[in-house]
């Protein structure tokens, strides 16, 4: 220790053996100490204008943050009502896509079953007409074979009822019908 200080600590020893000084001990000085510490540094150092000046910059830096946060969650809730309605407009394509194939689908089938109906009624017509066309050469088969049957019972009993002198007399009339005909 200093010759000063060891000094005032013995000047200021008390009589109930606590060394204080100016009556003040140890604990007391330390306050002094500090307070005339704090006192300087706000007057002299100006302590208190760099901690407004730092809390003013946090501040500042906090409400630059706010902003851009808010900036940022308008900006998100944009793109959240965009993607929405992106997603209500496809959705509705998609109904929309879904009621046209739909009629279209509907549509294929009532033109198929038109075609499908007119097809039949064709091959129906067609059959019908093959079996009238059946029936008619089979009508004109069996007429061709009775005609040619009768032909062939009229020659045999033409053959056997007449003889040469009859058709003589069928010859005579053939040519002289020639004969009266006009030229």
């Amino acid at each position: 220790m200093t010759n000063l200080t060891q000094t005032l600590l013995i000047a200021a020893s008390g009589a109930g053996g606590e060394d204080t000084l100016l009556g003040l001990d140890a604990t007391g000085w330390v306050y002094v100490g500090v307070s005339i510490f704090f006192i300087l540094a706000f007057v002299v150092g100006k302590v208190h204008v760099k901690i407004a000046e730092g809390l003013d910059a946090q501040i500042a830096e906090k409400s630059k943050a706010l902003a851009e946060a808010d900036a940022i969650r308008k900006e998100a809730e944009a793109l959240l009502k965009k993607a929405q309605k992106q997603f209500d407009d496809s959705a509705n394509d998609a109904k929309d896509i879904l009621k046209q194939a739909e009629e279209e689908a509907a549509s294929l089938i009532s033109n198929a079953e038109t075609e499908a109906r007119a097809i039949v009624a064709t091959r129906q017509k067609m059959a019908k007409d093959k079996i009238a066309a059946a029936e008619r050469n089979a009508l004109a088969d069996v007429r061709s074979k009775a005609a040619d049957a009768a032909i062939a019972a009229a020659t045999m009993i033409i053959a056997e009822k007449h003889d040469s002198a009859a058709d003589r007399g069928l010859v005579d009339t053939a040519i002289g019908d020639i004969g009266k005909q006009p030229h």
